[in-house]
């Protein structure tokens, strides 16, 4: 299930199943305008849309246990969305995501408070201006979602991801030999991949 889909195309890009059930879920008019756009492709798996507003926590709840009862195992994927959510909003987000038996993963991206302040410092204004600011970047890092049903299984940072396919100059890959914390996060900038699990599974 991918929340807050956008116009990510990755069921027509991907060599997926054809029986792979792939969910993408977000508002009407963003979906109404992809579908527009790829009204001639056919998708490499079983693709279904969900037209929903995710902040609407009674609809979600409904959608999460009508597909929890439908998948045997699941992954979550929510791309670009959690940085503009309140880290209230996040915490219930991720307590709803827990309760299907069936939901097991869940991929997600998170940036530390200090990559947040430099990213405000360069487009805060405008995205607060477009009433889109930048708010969950938690001091906790993966850790954050602990209390809420989720570990992390798997914390993968973007800036020696990039290193390690090299994609950086020579110059920064020799500071993406120093040790990063994958856990509680400050002033450093730092993002990465997680890949959570339940907690206690």
């Amino acid at each position: 299930m991918n929340l807050a889909a956008g116009l990510d195309a990755r069921p027509y890009r991907m060599d997926l199943p054809p029986a792979l059930r792939w969910v993408e879920v977000d508002l009407p008019e963003i979906l109404e305008y992809k579908e527009g756009i790829l009204a001639g492709e056919t998708p490499r798996c079983d693709l279904r849309r969900v037209r929903l507003d995710l902040a609407d926590e009674p609809a979600r709840r409904d959608l999460f246990a009508e597909l929890g009862r439908e998948a045997k195992r699941a992954l979550i994927v929510t791309e670009g969305l959690l940085i503009y959510l309140t880290p209230e909003q996040v915490g219930g987000l991720a307590r709803d995501l827990a309760a299907p038996p069936s939901f097991h993963r869940w991929a997600i991206d998170i940036s530390s408070p200090g990559l947040k302040k430099m990213m405000d410092r360069e487009v805060g204004a405008r995205l607060s201006e477009a009433r889109a600011p930048f708010q969950f970047a938690p001091a906790e890092g993966p850790g954050f979602f602990e209390p809420h049903g989720w570990r992390a299984v798997d914390v993968r940072s973007f800036f020696k991801w990039a290193s390690k396919m090299h994609r950086l100059p020579l110059w920064m890959r020799l500071f993406a030999l120093l040790p990063e914390s994958n856990g509680r996060q400050g002033r450093a900038p730092w993002s990465a991949v997680c890949l959570l699990a339940k907690t206690g599974a």
